[in-house]
C-alpha cells in the first residue's frame, strides 16, 4: 500500500482519489484552528505558492482530537480562507490517532516510526513515488521544510 491508494472527501465532501498525486511531492498536514501553532497556515501557504507549479501538493487535514478545531467545516474553511488566505487542499475532519484512527493516519504511522501524532501540524513528507521520507513534529515551522522539500523535486 501507498499513498495512491487512498480515497478521502475533501473539505467539501467530494471524495478525492489520491493517485492523483502521482508523481508529485505532498506534504501531509494535521491541522487545527484554534491551536497556537495555526500560525504555521501562513507558511504552509507560502510553500504551497511557491512550490505548486513544481509539483507540491500541500494537504490540511483537521482534526479536533485535541479539542482546538472548529465542530462544522464551514468554519474551518472561513478561518482558513479569511485569516490565512489558505489555497492548498483541505479535507474533511479526520482521526489522527487512537481507536478511530483514519487508515491515512494508521499507515503514515506504520510506515515512520510508529509513534502517535503529538498534537496538531505534525507534518509528513512523501515523495515523488508515494513513499513517506520525512516525519516532522509540530514545532518544525515549514519553512525549515523547505530544503527537504527541494531535494525530492530533484531525484529521479
Amino acid at each position: 500500500m501507498n499513498l495512491y491508494d487512498f480515497k478521502i472527501k475533501n473539505i467539501d465532501g467530494e471524495e478525492v482519489d489520491f493517485s492523483k498525486y502521482k508523481n508529485k511531492v505532498v506534504l501531509i498536514v494535521n491541522v487545527a484552528s484554534k491551536c497556537g501553532f495555526a500560525n504555521q497556515y501562513k507558511e504552509l501557504e507560502e510553500l504551497n505558492q511557491k512550490y505548486k507549479k513544481e509539483g507540491l501538493c500541500i494537504l490540511g487535514f483537521p482534526s479536533d482530537q485535541f479539542k482546538q478545531e472548529f465542530k462544522d467545516v464551514n468554519d474551518i474553511k472561513t478561518f482558513c480562507s479569511t485569516k490565512y488566505n489558505v489555497t492548498f487542499e483541505m479535507f474533511a475532519t479526520l482521526k489522527v490517532k487512537g481507536d478511530e484512527i483514519s487508515p491515512l493516519y494508521k499507515w503514515l504511522i506504520s510506515n515512520y516510526n510508529n509513534k502517535n501524532v503529538k498534537w496538531n501540524f505534525e507534518k509528513f513528507l512523501i515523495d515523488k513515488n508515494g513513499d513517506l521520507v520525512g516525519r516532522f513534529n509540530p514545532w518544525v515551522k515549514p519553512v525549515k521544510i523547505e530544503p527537504k522539500i527541494k531535494k525530492e523535486f530533484k531525484k529521479d
